[in-house]
């Protein structure tokens, strides 16, 4: 498989030093490039190839959410996972709203991050356990709290599509939906595919919002 570019956006030095020894003998990483700040990563995103970016959200200047925000806008193939040590409800819904890949704490394992980002490159997406069901509640209260009154047979989902998108709200990369459902990861493939196109999304952050939205 071609070995993925990653851009490390973060202002702490020994951070950046800690994220890119983690990363550098992996044998699915291409070049690792560093910004400690989002101007900086924008120049790095227009003069190379970059697959995904590691973001910090406390930058000095533009701060990760509107660096997120300008960057998915510009090139919408690139994956964004966030590492803070943030959690408040605007930030983590600009992000969602944003289009990121996962959310995490800094305070995640070396080995548990090789395994998010190859989730990631595969096109899952991860939130922190924490910060997944504060997702669904911060996406509830967008409605004012309510429950949407949706039909909730309106996208004609399967049985086995909705317990896919269920596990997809709560942050489960395909492997863990493959183990929870007992099915092989190319099954979940196709159903996440197919849950894609009834919802009329282009990726897992917007099913899993809409999903919340809908009240699917």
């Amino acid at each position: 498989m071609e070995k993925i570019n990653v851009l490390i956006v973060e202002d702490h030095a020994l951070t950046r030093f800690a994220l890119k020894t983690s990363l550098r003998d992996q044998d699915f990483i291409g070049e690792i490039f560093e910004a400690p700040d989002a101007s900086i990563g924008y120049d790095i995103l227009n003069n190379h190839k970059i697959d995904i970016v590691l973001m910090d959200l406390g930058l000095p200047g533009i701060n990760g959410v509107r660096a997120t925000q300008e960057i998915k806008k510009i090139h919408k193939d690139i994956r964004v996972i966030i590492i803070t040590s943030h959690s408040e409800k605007v930030e983590v819904t600009k992000c969602l709203e944003a289009g990121i890949s996962a959310y995490c704490s800094k305070d995640i394992r070396p080995e548990k991050l090789i395994e998010l980002i190859k989730d990631v490159r595969d096109g899952s997406m991860w939130f922190d356990p924490v910060v997944s069901e504060y997702v669904q509640q911060a996406m509830r209260a967008v409605n004012g709290g309510r429950e949407l009154k949706v039909n909730k047979n309106v996208y004609n989902l399967t049985a086995k599509e909705k317990k896919v998108l269920e596990l997809i709200k709560e942050g489960n990369s395909n492997n863990e939906i493959s183990k929870k459902l007992n099915i092989k990861v190319n099954t979940t493939k196709v159903h996440v595919c197919s849950i894609l196109q009834k919802l009329g999304v282009e990726d897992r952050t917007q099913a899993a919002i809409k999903a919340i939205n809908d009240n699917i």
